[in-house]
């Protein structure tokens, strides 16, 4: 018995056809992607921005898109440049101490756990002159690594090194044209959608609309504030990795509780090898335990919302997922992804809970 197709299959055939390919093609050019995929993420962000500085008129002036979406683009510059140049001078004046202060540390441990071990039968002793010793030539020979590594990259891999820089180079390019073009191409997208599914496909997306632009721009104000904040409560602290390691931990709290988590554990460290005494320990527990506080009972409830509908373990897990099936691009459109299959799969447990198979006995 021959099977024969009505036009109408054979159209949706052909269109399912060309959106596999589509995909496959996208998967293909990953590498490619990379500057368009971040310059689209950071297009939805600063929209709004963009569109209420156009908004804004003085007197008879409006101020044209070409320059709000220039200058927001400046300030987004500036920001990471200055993140950057902030940050790395730290770290270099630090690691050189972190090799000072292990030694002392473990000394500090010998001090307070060798009598007690030895009260058990357990003699132990840490032999922290070998162990700076080790460290002094691990990281001699890690800087020769490292050098003759670069210098090997530079000679070898000249060329993803320059299309890296072309990459980096390329985003605010795209950027500023998505910015400027960025209604007429949702309004070009939406009419591309068959007409059929035009009302259910804009519905499902002004819903994973409202869930990221809750949860995505309002984590972004989370994180500034806790930056600000583990910043400025560790360096009253005293804390001479209160820069690095606040900004660290503000920014890391994007990713909910191991950005936390790994925050504390690095301010821990630091507090150990820095003071000499429980005073610094104490000081990174009060500053810690009240930020959790603000983040869980002000910041996320006023800037993110108890509705977004992403769990924290969907994030992590989304995250993980989508870094380890497509790499760099992955965690790029991870929330975004993750929102929009969120959004399906309460579409599809509304239809399954109506559905005749779920209610027939």
């Amino acid at each position: 018995m021959a099977f024969s197709f009505t036009p109408e299959q054979k159209q949706t055939a052909l269109w399912l056809s060309v959106a596999v390919a589509f995909l496959l093609l996208l998967s293909l050019l990953g590498p490619v992607l990379m500057p368009f995929a971040v310059a689209a993420i950071l297009a939805y962000i600063l929209n709004p921005w963009v569109d209420r500085l156009c908004a804004l008129r003085l007197g008879k002036f409006a101020l044209p898109r070409a320059i709000a979406a220039t200058l927001l683009i400046v300030l987004l510059i500036s920001l990471a440049l200055a993140l950057v140049l902030i940050v790395t001078p730290v770290l270099q004046k630090q690691v050189p101490q972190l090799q000072e202060q292990i030694p002392r540390f473990l000394d500090k441990m010998n001090a307070v756990l060798s009598p007690r071990l030895q009260d058990l039968g357990i003699s132990v002793q840490l032999d922290s002159a070998g162990v700076k010793a080790m460290l002094t030539e691990q990281l001699k020979d890690s800087g020769d690594v490292i050098g003759r590594a670069v210098l090997s990259s530079v000679r070898v891999g000249g060329t993803a090194v320059m299309g890296l820089l072309a990459n980096l180079l390329l985003i605010p390019v795209v950027l500023f044209y998505l910015l400027m073009d960025w209604h007429s191409m949702m309004a070009r997208l939406e009419n591309s959608v068959p007409r059929r599914w035009a009302r259910v496909t804009r519905d499902s997306l002004l819903e994973v609309d409202s869930i990221l632009a809750q949860y995505l721009r309002g984590q972004i104000m989370v994180m500034l504030v806790l930056a600000v904040y583990y910043s400025s409560a560790l360096a009253i602290a005293r804390f001479d990795l209160a820069l690095p390691v606040g900004i660290i931990t503000g920014l890391l709290v994007f990713i909910p509780y191991l950005g936390y988590g790994l925050g504390l554990v690095l301010a821990l460290i630091g507090a150990v090898l820095q003071f000499n005494n429980l005073s610094g320990l104490i000081s990174v527990a009060v500053i810690y335990g009240l930020g959790q506080v603000i983040e869980s009972f002000f910041l996320t409830p006023r800037l993110v919302g108890e509705r977004i509908g992403l769990h924290p373990l969907t994030v992590i897990f989304a995250l993980l997922a989508f870094g380890q099936l497509f790499g760099f691009i992955g965690i790029l459109v991870a929330l975004p992804a993750s929102a929009i299959i969120s959004v399906a799969v309460k579409h599809l447990r509304s239809h399954y809970f109506n559905s005749s198979f779920y209610h027939q006995p």
